[in-house]
């Protein structure tokens, strides 16, 4: 049976919703099962008014549901995208992650598979550390981690050579193409480790 896949995600104005969706569209290529789900706005609304592409954005996408804990019950693998915030995890997905404990208590997201992918307004704007950060949780949770390495090296280097989880930066268009190519790419091959991982995930 192949993969389910939760595709959870924090977008403020529209980046990372892209990347989000690249990832749905390789996954389900591979054959998986998509859940495509955005952490909820935690900015008061005459904040985000003070920005037009935040508000449009946030409008444009009202109808994607908001990540429950259970999305996390549901999936095989989970794929988690946020800017980067100073270098770390934004406040609304670490909101999200934060009302994980009873399914960590209860071992829910160990051995399934997890990933990452951020964006920030520079080359050298956090992402490597964003993504470090939120695989920490990882980490706690005892899900195998599935980084982006250099799995098809053209693919990887093209979009800028992060090997840690696909990355995007907002100033160059053309980099911009190369990033949606790996993050299909990344999400096919995501999807098919998560099914790998299914037989010899404790309970399975």
């Amino acid at each position: 049976m192949a993969a389910r896949i939760a595709v959870i995600y924090y977008s403020s104005t529209g980046t990372i919703h892209r990347l989000a969706e690249g990832i749905v569209r390789g996954a389900e290529a591979a054959g998986a099962e998509v859940r495509l789900r955005r952490a909820a706005e935690l900015v008061p609304d005459d904040q985000v008014d003070k920005n037009p592409e935040w508000r449009a954005h946030l409008d444009a996408t009202a109808d994607i549901p908001v990540a429950t804990p259970d999305d996390l019950r549901w999936a095989d693998g989970f794929a988690f995208g946020t800017p980067t915030r100073f270098g770390n995890v934004s406040s609304q997905l670490k909101q999200f992650l934060d009302s994980t404990s009873g399914l960590w208590n209860e071992g829910v997201m160990v051995g399934k598979a997890a990933t990452g992918f951020t964006s920030s307004y520079e080359l050298h704007g956090g992402q490597e550390t964003t993504l470090v950060a939120l695989y920490n949780v990882m980490h706690h949770w005892g899900s195998i981690i599935v980084p982006t390495g250099y799995a098809d090296y053209d693919i990887i280097h093209a979009a800028g050579g992060n090997p840690y989880g696909i990355s995007a930066t907002h100033t160059d268009e053309d980099l911009r193409k190369h990033v949606q190519a790996a993050a299909e790419f990344h999400g096919g091959r995501f999807a098919r480790v998560a099914e790998a991982l299914k037989a010899v995930r404790p309970g399975a």
